[in-house]
This record gives C-alpha cells, sequence and structure tokens, in this order.
C-alpha cells in the first residue's frame, strides 16, 4: 500500500496547505480518504483527480469535506469530452443534510456505510468504529494483501483505539493536542495519547496528523515518542509512505 498526504491541518489549512484528505493506493485502486479543505488542489500536483477510483469520508466537518463539491466540478467540467466514470463516495448517512451533497447525475454516486460493516472497495476490505466526536464520525481500518492501515479519523481518546488497531502496520491519528490537554478533550486526542495508543496497539508505524497551527509540532512528536518508541512521523503535504 501506499499512502499520500494532501491535507492534515485540523480546523483549518495554513496558507498553501490543507485539511483532512489522503490518497491510499494497492494494486492500481486509488481510494481518496476524506476530502478537506485544498484537497483538489494540491491533489492535481500528484494525480489527475478523474483518476480516482472511490472516495470514503469519516464525517461531515468542513475541515474533512469542503471539497466534495471542488471534486465533483472539477470531474464534471474538466473533461466533458471524456467525462471519467461515475465516481463512488462512501459515508454515514447520520447526517442526512451532508448525505444528501454526495450525489452529483452522472458524476457521483453517494453509497451508505454503517458501524457494523465490512466494506469492500476495490482492494481493500474497509471495517469501521464509531469515534468520540461532537458528530457521528468512524475511524476506518484498510486491509488488502496482508498489510492494514488504520485511520482514527478525529475523535478523543478511547480504549476501544487499541482492539481496532492491534498490529496494525500503520496508523495514523487525529493529535490536535499537545500533552497537558490529555484526557480534558471530548473531541481530539493530545500527543501523549496517540503515543499510547501506537504502542498498546503494537503497531508498526505512527504518523501524526490533524495537526494544530499553534506551537511546536517537534514538541508534539516528542511527547508521543515518549509513550511509543517505534517511529513517528509528522504528517506534511506531499508526503508518501510506503506500507
Amino acid at each position: 500500500m501506499q499512502l499520500t498526504v494532501f491535507g492534515h491541518w485540523g480546523g483549518y489549512p495554513l496558507k498553501n496547505d490543507g485539511t483532512s484528505s489522503y490518497l491510499l493506493e494497492e494494486e492500481g485502486f486509488k481510494l481518496l480518504i476524506d476530502v478537506g479543505a485544498s484537497a483538489v488542489s494540491i491533489m492535481q500536483n500528484y494525480l489527475d483527480p478523474a483518476d480516482l477510483d472511490a472516495v470514503i469520508l469519516s464525517h461531515y466537518h468542513p475541515d474533512h469535506v469542503a471539497d466534495v463539491g471542488i471534486l465533483q466540478h472539477i470531474r464534471l467540467l474538466s473533461n466533458q469530452e471524456n467525462r471519467p466514470p461515475i465516481l463512488p463516495i462512501y459515508a454515514h448517512n447520520e447526517d442526512e443534510r451532508g448525505f444528501s451533497y454526495l450525489n452529483m447525475k452522472d458524476v457521483t454516486e453517494a453509497y451508505v456505510y454503517q458501524e457494523e460493516d465490512i466494506l469492500e472497495v476495490g482492494p481493500f476490505s474497509i471495517s469501521f468504529l464509531r469515534t468520540i466526536h461532537p458528530v457521528p464520525c468512524f475511524a476506518m481500518r484498510f486491509s488488502a494483501n496482508g498489510k492494514s492501515v488504520v485511520y482514527t479519523a478525529d475523535s478523543a481518546y478511547q480504549e476501544s483505539f487499541v482492539a481496532f488497531a492491534e498490529r496494525a502496520d500503520f496508523l495514523f491519528a487525529d493529535t490536535n493536542f499537545f500533552k497537558e490537554m490529555a484526557g480534558k478533550s471530548r473531541v481530539h486526542m493530545a500527543s501523549i495519547e496517540v503515543g499510547r495508543l501506537a504502542k498498546q496497539a503494537s503497531v508498526k508505524k505512527l504518523m501524526l496528523t490533524h495537526l494544530p497551527q499553534n506551537g511546536s509540532l517537534q514538541q508534539l512528536k516528542t511527547e508521543a515518542a515518549a509513550e511509543f518508541n517505534g517511529e513517528i512521523l509528522l504528517a506534511e503535504k506531499g508526503l508518501s509512505i510506503t506500507i
């Protein structure tokens, strides 16, 4: 598997960057995970948006779905003589209004997933875990060809993450807070909580993402490393990881 970061900030992007959006590839299949702010603009540095095979969304906060409409329009307008196939977008429908925007005639088609599902998308088998967040949100575990990748999406720390991420080859986790916020948030995780999760789940590699705009990101990494002694990456635009 190959993971490429298009956006990695939480809430809003810093200039020339984006919020949550990641490309996961296996056997030539291109799956976009979340479509945050600036995702489509950044994506064009790495692939033609017409070449995406599927999209999956964790929840409907703007920093995860802001560019869904932009993705629909670039596929509608930039290839009028050779329009790409209808793009499937997988998402929960617990937010009916958000889900309603995912369908565009001849461009995108929305498909519902539920927490108990095992979803088969291209080469990927995808399972879900409801997270702790102000709106319905789901973490995802992607498995293909003996490898597994876990995305926490947005969440406060919960013990159920440990079993969900157990022995994953790669974990990328919401790390929006420094250690002093550990145990104090019902929205996002702190650095030491993410590090502890990676350690207890015995994951092979950890990436911190959904990053804060203020404070030292190296300090965030150092705090996570106090709990997890494996390899830790800081997400950044264009970072590509072979898993």
